[in-house]
């Protein structure tokens, strides 16, 4: 191990005392780590229901110098969480910093794959740059909607509009913004499978951890952290749901859903909207909202942020074998197999749910427009989880 570093792999509740007000004093300090996935309540959450979850404790001279959270998949490592965390890194001092490749070695494994790695990385096989968008209501809600209907006029009178035709249609408006109903949690999570089912995507909550992790982090009690269920109704009855993720200022919007009578009035948008709006009043506004992965053409209404992140496999040996396939394919087809393959091998944590799933994926892209390679490279890819 290099820079005269040691680790310890320990379970993510056992840090000291000490360690977790460390752990705070470095994420208060730098907006490098501004997102409540970084927060240790997360690790603590989320290491109770995430399979292989474990947290690395970097010392150096007998110092702690930093932490990673992760979980393993056999030789493999991943962001604690993963598919479902979004930004992940070495937490440290200012003094120090740890790059994706250098995260595999950290934790003795032979790759980190990582969806939103913000600390330092190259550009190379299977890597990329990514933005994530997000808006900065730090000067209120009042005063952050007339800036972005200023430069976006036409935009945002369509949504009053959608806002004033959903009432005309379905009933007034009304916000909760951190419900405490878990039937709605559990009616988010049914329109999401009935999504992937439709979609043909696969279904990251039939492997009932990561529903666990969720509920976790919505029933956890936290001062400065924790997830929110927002609902947006039709007079009595709920349209539209999103699990957001809070602390320090920073909140992220994470899982929307609605229901298909909602659909033709943006409701993810309003809802989105809402909350901001909703949490001005009561006195949470004047922080950052975070919109996640840019993508949709919508995000760029509502965000004047953005922050680079990288998404990739760091290499702590030589390439894998599934690296070693996709090599032989063209770089978007190989991204889409990679990207596919992390989703499920997070999820999927026996042999044979990951052939299921590989099999399953195989199918959904056989009849696409350059599906039929992809499948070909997924069933391969299947065949070395035998």
């Amino acid at each position: 191990m290099g820079r005269q570093l040691s680790v310890e792999i320990i379970g993510t509740e056992a840090l000291t005392p000490a360690e977790r007000a460390l752990w705070l004093g470095w994420t208060a300090a730098s907006p490098a780590y501004e997102s409540p996935f970084f927060h240790p309540d997360f690790t603590a959450v989320a290491g109770r229901a995430a399979p292989g979850a474990r947290l690395a404790v970097l010392h150096r001279n007998g110092t702690v110098v930093g932490f990673l959270p992760h979980q393993r998949r056999g030789g493999a490592a991943q962001p604690l969480g993963a598919p479902l965390n979004d930004y992940h890194a070495v937490i440290t001092g200012p003094d120090l910093d740890f790059s994706i490749d250098e995260a595999a070695e950290l934790v003795g494994a032979r790759s980190f794959t990582a969806t939103g790695w913000t600390g330092p990385a190259s550009e190379g096989e299977g890597r990329t740059r990514s933005r994530t968008l997000l808006a900065d209501v730090t000067r209120g809600w009042n005063a952050y909607y007339a800036d972005r209907k200023g430069a976006f006029g036409k935009f945002f009178k369509d949504k009053e509009r959608a806002r004033r035709s959903f009432e005309r249609d379905l009933g007034p408006i009304r916000i909760e913004t951190a419900t405490g109903d878990l039937s709605h949690f559990d009616r988010l999570i049914e329109l999401k499978q009935a999504q992937y089912q439709r979609t043909r995507r696969h279904d990251i909550f039939a492997c009932g951890w990561t529903v666990d992790m969720l509920r976790g982090l919505l029933t956890h009690d936290g001062a400065d952290f924790g997830a929110r269920l927002a609902v947006m109704y039709a007079g009595d009855q709920p349209m539209a749901y999103e699990l957001g993720l809070r602390g320090a200022g920073h909140y992220h919007f994470w899982l929307p859903a609605y229901e298909a009578d909602a659909a033709r009035y943006s409701p993810g948008m309003l809802l989105s909207m809402e909350t901001m709006k909703a949490h001005a009043a009561e006195g949470q506004g004047g922080g950052l909202y975070d919109f996640g992965f840019e993508g949709e053409a919508y995000k760029k209404y509502f965000c004047d942020l953005d922050r680079q992140v990288w998404e990739g496999v760091g290499q702590a040996a030589g390439p894998t074998a599934l690296d070693t396939l996709t090599g032989l394919a063209p770089g978007g087809l190989a991204q889409s197999v990679r990207r596919r393959w992390a989703i499920i091998d997070a999820c999927e944590t026996t042999t044979l749910g990951r052939v299921r799933a590989l099999s399953a994926a195989a199918s959904a892209m056989a009849g696409r427009g350059r599906g039929q390679p992809a499948a070909s490279l997924l069933l391969a890819a299947s065949a070395l989880c035998l």
